[in-house]
């Protein structure tokens, strides 16, 4: 049997092809009758509609709005934070009639090839560093875009949050505290995958812009109570996770004079260090104090508690599907302020001992 074409169809029941076509890509402009005896009979000769990326091409939407991810694509469904701004990005985005396409940003040549292959109608670069290829890649699409917290780029409007006051918080808090002695968490300041101490020649080198904020939080409010930065112990995390958190953990509190307190740059981070302290017999926070970002739910389900940075990430993520939805429509767009942040105090921060 030959393939079937709009235009098999069209034969068979007497009506032009334009008319076969909008049964399936257009139904309002038919009667409700008419597309039915045209769906069945497409369905009779097992014709399952016309291409849809020919469809899109030839429209110039293909309904597709690309996520770029700044780790693996497991990431997007692991991550707590991810999925919670996802989430909100998903729900404005199919309402529109758009899926999501995500991409992870790797760096590697098959992923950037991807992305450079890609058919979407928008993007969305979720996290990445300044001058990171796929980035550079997903540019050259010359596609709306639309960047949820780094890098900065030209002309892009930045779905940001207010990343130093946040830091700046949790830092004020212990400090209010007593405490005199921090070591701060970070995820990954360069995109080489490095975990360990940061010096501040590293924490200026910074390319994700966020992290930089946040560092430059927490060392403000550090000396503004007279305390040297160079006494901060600072560990890159190469990656966001509960494990590392832990694992850097062990090295921020192998020290003779370790920190009374750890301000951790995400709850992931946090948690890990509630596992690393109590694994060393550290009692948090009698011995501990430790604040995350993000409040997350496992924040909230930690134990103790864990005292955090609040950020509205389901918002955030509705915030950059409107943008995106309008940059597609052609509409001028303005970026959101960057989004406030509040501290939730918990149980896993005090006094600091003695």
């Amino acid at each position: 049997m030959s393939r079937v074409t709009l235009q098999t169809l069209a034969d068979e029941l007497g009506v032009s092809r334009a008319t076969v076509s909008n049964a399936f890509g257009r139904p309002d402009q038919l009667s409700a009758a008419l597309r039915e005896r045209i769906l069945a009979k497409a369905e009779e000769l097992g014709f399952a509609g016309p291409d849809p990326v020919g469809r899109g091409l030839r429209r110039g939407r293909v309904g597709a709005v690309g996520v770029l991810l700044d780790q693996g694509l497991s990431y997007a469904f692991s991550d707590p934070a991810t999925v919670m701004y996802l989430d909100g990005l998903a729900q404005e985005l199919q309402a529109s009639g758009f899926g999501l396409l995500m991409h992870a940003g790797t760096g590697a040549g098959d992923d950037v090839a991807l992305v450079r292959s890609a058919l979407v109608d928008a993007w969305v670069v979720a996290s990445l560093p300044a001058g990171h290829p796929a980035v550079r890649a997903a540019q050259a699409h010359r596609r709306p875009m639309v960047v949820f917290d780094q890098p900065d780029l030209d002309g892009v409007p930045t779905v940001g949050l207010e990343d130093a006051t946040g830091a700046a918080l949790a830092t004020r808090h212990l400090l209010d505290q007593g405490h005199r002695r921090f070591g701060v968490l970070t995820m990954a300041l360069q995109a080489d995958g490095r975990q360990g101490v940061a010096d501040p020649a590293r924490q200026r080198r910074a390319t994700y812009a966020a992290m930089a904020r946040r560092l430059a939080g927490v060392r403000a409010e550090v000396s503004a109570c007279g305390l040297d930065w160079s006494d901060v112990v600072v560990i890159e995390c190469a990656t966001n996770t509960v494990d590392t958190g832990a694992l850097a953990t062990w090295e921020l509190l192998d020290r003779a004079e370790r920190p009374s307190a750890v301000v951790a740059f995400s709850d992931q981070l946090a948690i890990g260090a509630l596992l690393t302290a109590r694994e060393l017999g550290i009692a948090v926070p009698h011995d501990l104090s430790v604040v995350g970002f993000d409040d997350t739910p496992p924040a909230a389900a930690a134990d103790p508690p864990l005292t955090t940075v609040s950020q509205p990430l389901h918002e955030r993520g509705r915030a950059a599907g409107v943008l995106v939805r309008e940059l597609v429509q052609g509409l001028e767009v303005q970026a959101p302020a960057p989004f406030p942040v509040e501290l939730v105090v918990r149980g896993s921060t005090a006094r600091v001992a003695g």
